[in-house]
């Protein structure tokens, strides 16, 4: 005769078994997104306080409001007469991409709308050989990353570098001419970031 489970055991094994599917899933961080079916969208969230409010449990569906990017060019020559109160900060006159509209096109200067970290690249065209110029990715007026060009034979010449840093929200990230000159140069000049993932 078999023998019988005490009161309550089918119970639990039932609910075990219904505990056991989440219990496998691979566990994940706080900032990466969990898709169900492929239709939803759900991300927890470290810093909820820069999402909407009344967010149930600290979570959020979010319809690209974490996305930040931009890029942008110089098309046209960037004379010494374009330095604004000689900061030397280099201005980019064509917007190709600004995700969130972080990136002030008029200043030049990008606005971290969020503490995380990011990934910067620029490519800064010198057009005159027998010069030598030195870039900086500022962050809140220090130097972070460098690059120069100097070959003296070399007409047309780039200084590039690309790096990541991490950033306050309301930090500010811009290129700044260390060395050298802007006359007759810059044409076809390039500076992009974006945010690889919040903190």
């Amino acid at each position: 005769m078999p023998q019988e489970l005490p009161v309550g055991v089918p119970t639990l094994i039932l609910v075990l078994i219904l505990l056991w599917g989440p219990l496998v899933v691979k566990s994940q961080n706080d900032t990466e997104p969990i898709v169900l079916e492929g239709k939803c969208l759900v991300v927890c969230d470290s810093t909820p306080s820069s999402e909407p409010a009344n967010n149930a449990l600290g979570m959020s569906v979010r319809s690209g409001t974490g996305r930040v990017a931009f890029s942008a060019t110089r098309q046209t020559n960037h004379e010494p007469t374009d330095m604004s109160n000689r900061t030397m900060i280099i201005y980019f006159d064509q917007i190709l991409v600004n995700v969130g509209g972080h990136f002030d096109q008029e200043s030049s200067v990008f606005l971290a709308p969020r503490r995380g970290v990011y990934s910067f690249n620029f490519h800064v065209v010198k057009a005159y050989n027998r010069q030598t110029i030195q870039v900086s990715l500022m962050l809140n007026g220090w130097p972070m990353i460098s690059a120069f060009a100097g070959d003296q034979d070399v007409t047309r010449e780039a200084a590039t570098n690309a790096g990541l840093v991490i950033m306050e929200r309301g930090d500010k990230a811009y290129l700044k001419l260390e060395r050298g000159n802007l006359m007759g140069g810059w044409k076809y000049s390039t500076f992009s970031g974006f945010l690889v993932f919040p903190l």
